[in-house]
């Protein structure tokens, strides 16, 4: 299912975008412009002109997808230092992955990911950035305002400097238990500008008190894309800033389903999903699976993915398209 209308592509009218999910195993059609794979060592590029293996993996008994970006128009691939990006059509999408080590840790590796993404994105003709990606691991170890995932946000607040004020982008973070990777970061950029939403039953995430560190996360709930799509940002049970339903799995499912049915209502589209537009659906435990199975939304495909939410105490996070 196409996520933007099939208008063909010009100068102020990007080319229909589709995203799904596929058989990691199958070849990709001439007009894929990025490939995402989870949980499997898939290496060859088979002439997609970007490819990343996500370090997120799959609890057992859950269906192996990979996610498949295709665009209706000419694909081209590259690189710029540790950038990789491919676009076509007013669609760029690209990644960057850090060693923490190498730069000192996480905020300062988070700081020189979004310093990057910012400098590179600004000398482009794709020049707005709709959409991120942020997975490293550890997301909740640490206390305080030395929690890792607090570190995060100072890091990319440092990093963004001036480049989003005004307009954030739709983004996740969750934790990767992959010790070998470090900080990954993928992307999702315009030639057109986006509009932000927020949720009016959440407090907007870069207004968060000073209970949840000493920098709010920088990111809107979730943005309208050129063409009209919902990007759904990480959307977990927390309603103002509190996180309801502590050890229910279920309950946290439906709060969320509750908070993106909210989201497109802002964005003046009716509640409900697209039948094959994916959902990525991250999971704190695989014990966890029959409660989301049964609570996610019939005929919508789902890539279950286990990884730590940024409160320790949210067990399950949604994200996706509408």
């Amino acid at each position: 299912m196409p996520v933007s209308p099939p208008d063909a592509f010009s100068a102020t009218e990007p080319a229909a975008l589709r995203i799904g999910l596929a058989d990691p195993a199958a070849p990709p059609s001439p007009d894929t412009l990025a490939v995402f794979d989870f949980d499997t060592d898939v290496r060859a590029d088979g002439g997609v002109p970007l490819r990343l293996q996500v370090p997120l993996r799959v609890p057992p008994g859950a269906s192996l997808h990979s996610e498949r970006w295709q665009v209706a128009a000419p694909v081209r691939g590259g690189r710029d230092g540790a950038i990789r990006h491919a676009r076509g059509g007013g669609w760029m999408v690209a990644t960057l992955e850090l060693d923490e080590a190498a730069h000192g840790g996480i905020e300062a590796a988070s700081a020189a990911a979004y310093a990057a993404l910012i400098a590179f994105q600004s000398a482009q003709p794709e020049r707005h950035v709709l959409r991120i990606w942020n997975y490293f691991a550890d997301i909740n170890a640490g206390h305080g305002d030395a929690e890792r995932y607090k570190l995060f946000c100072a890091g990319r607040r440092r990093g963004m400097g001036a480049g989003f004020d005004g307009a954030y982008p739709a983004a996740t973070a969750v934790g990767h238990r992959d010790p070998a990777r470090g900080l990954v970061v993928y992307w999702l950029a315009c030639a057109r500008p986006g509009t932000r939403i927020e949720n009016p039953r959440q407090v907007p995430a870069w207004r968060y008190p000073r209970q949840y560190g000493p920098t709010p996360p920088g990111f809107a709930r979730g943005v309208r894309l050129p063409g009209g799509a919902l990007a759904i940002s990480g959307t977990a049970s927390i309603v103002g800033h509190a996180s309801l339903h502590p050890g229910d799995c279920a309950a946290q499912l439906r709060e969320s389903l509750a908070n993106i049915a909210a989201l497109q209502a802002a964005a003046g589209l009716s509640p409900g999903f697209d039948p094959g537009v994916p959902l990525k659906a991250y999971l704190r435990h695989a014990a966890d699976l029959p409660a989301l199975r049964a609570g996610l939304p019939a005929g919508v495909p789902a890539q279950v993915l286990l990884g730590d939410i940024c409160r320790h105490e949210l067990l399950v996070e949604i994200d996706g398209w509408r």
